[in-house]
């Protein structure tokens, strides 16, 4: 029995390191990026950079009519907000700010436009932003460049 349990103790020390902790971390940012990036390409014009699709306007005052906000206020600042906090945790720059940005956008859907859908999408969102709040953006990122600076 202690000879399994020094296998599953060796398998353990071999998977919580830093390289392997940072490359989770990585693919947790690759993948809750990914999930709003592609809902905010949804809202632009194809082929645009940050053009707004007019469209946008009515769906958010008909199909996410209980939303608190205006739509001519709620558009754009959905539509930046589901490109700039991607584009961050792709790069692993403010992880935790933009992953805190992305929990509170999970929980307006939850909340105000999707309140059917906790489980297990929002769910899973909202796990995966906790996760980088707490453990922040790993080895690979720009976090963590940049506080290895700061300790010279």
């Amino acid at each position: 029995m202690s000879r399994l349990f020094a296998y599953y103790d060796r398998g353990v020390a071999l998977v919580t390191g830093r390289i392997p902790e940072g490359l989770a971390l990585l693919l947790l940012r690759v993948a809750l990026a990914g999930v709003f990036w592609r809902s905010g390409q949804t809202k632009v014009v194809e082929g645009s950079f940050l053009s707004i699709d007019p469209s946008q306007y009515d769906l958010f005052a008909s199909e996410f009519s209980g939303l608190p906000l205006d739509p001519a206020l709620a558009v754009p600042l959905t539509v930046m907000a589901e490109h700039l906090f991607p584009a961050l945790l792709l790069v692993g720059l403010a992880t935790r700010v933009s992953a805190g940005a992305l929990l509170v956008m999970t929980l307006v859907i939850q909340i105000f436009v999707f309140p059917d859908a906790w489980w297990p999408v929002h769910s899973l969102w909202a796990a995966m932003a906790a996760v980088l709040i707490v453990r922040g953006g790993g080895f690979f990122s720009l976090d963590a460049l940049l506080a290895k600076l700061r300790r010279r």
